[in-house]
C-alpha cells in the first residue's frame, strides 16, 4: 500500500494575511525563504515583502533541485523572481504552477520573425476570465521593421481567430 501525502496546509494567519475570497481557493502552498508560496485558482503569490501575479503574467518558471530555488519569469519582460523553497511541499507547489500557467493559455503559435528574432503569441484568460492576447519577444524583436509589424499582427490574427474572436 502506498504512503499517503499529506499536503502543506497554508498556517491560518497567512490566509487571513491574503484575504481570499471564498471563490480563490489555495491550490498548493510551500514554505520558502522569508515567507510562503501559494498557488490560487486565480493568482501566485509570496508572502513576505514578495509578490502577486495573476497566472496570466507569469511566462513560465524552472527549479533548480539542488537548491529548491524557482525562477519565475514574467510575460511583460521584468526582471525574474527567485523563491527558494523549503522541501515540504514544493514538489507538489511548482507542479501547481506549471499547471496553472497552462491553464491560462487558450491558444499560442510561435512565430519565426526576420533577422532570426522570434515572438510567441498567445490567447490567455485573465483571472476575471476574459480572453487577451499577448506578444512575448526574445530580446531581438525590431517593431520598428515593418515586416516585423505585420508577421506579428498576422500571428495575432491567427491566434484570435482560431478562439473564434476573429
Amino acid at each position: 500500500m502506498a504512503a499517503l501525502r499529506r499536503r502543506t496546509r497554508l498556517p491560518d494567519e497567512i490566509r487571513t494575511e491574503l484575504a481570499l475570497p471564498r471563490d480563490e481557493p489555495v491550490l498548493a502552498a510551500a514554505p520558502c525563504r522569508g515567507g510562503w508560496a501559494v498557488a490560487t485558482r486565480a493568482r501566485l503569490v509570496v508572502t513576505g515583502g514578495g509578490f502577486e501575479h495573476p497566472w496570466h503574467e507569469v511566462d513560465g518558471a524552472k527549479l533548480d533541485p539542488e537548491t529548491r530555488t524557482l525562477t519565475i519569469t514574467w510575460v511583460d519582460g521584468s526582471p525574474t523572481a527567485e523563491v527558494v523553497l523549503e522541501e515540504d511541499g514544493s514538489r507538489r507547489f511548482v507542479r501547481v504552477l506549471h499547471e496553472r500557467v497552462q491553464a491560462s493559455v487558450v491558444h499560442r503559435e510561435q512565430v519565426p520573425l526576420p533577422r532570426g528574432a522570434t515572438v510567441r503569441v498567445a490567447l490567455r484568460r485573465g483571472a476575471d476570465g476574459t480572453l487577451l492576447t499577448q506578444v512575448i519577444g526574445d530580446g531581438r524583436v525590431d517593431l520598428s521593421d515593418p515586416a516585423t509589424v505585420a508577421a506579428v499582427d498576422a500571428a495575432e490574427a491567427r491566434v484570435r481567430e482560431a478562439a473564434g474572436l476573429g
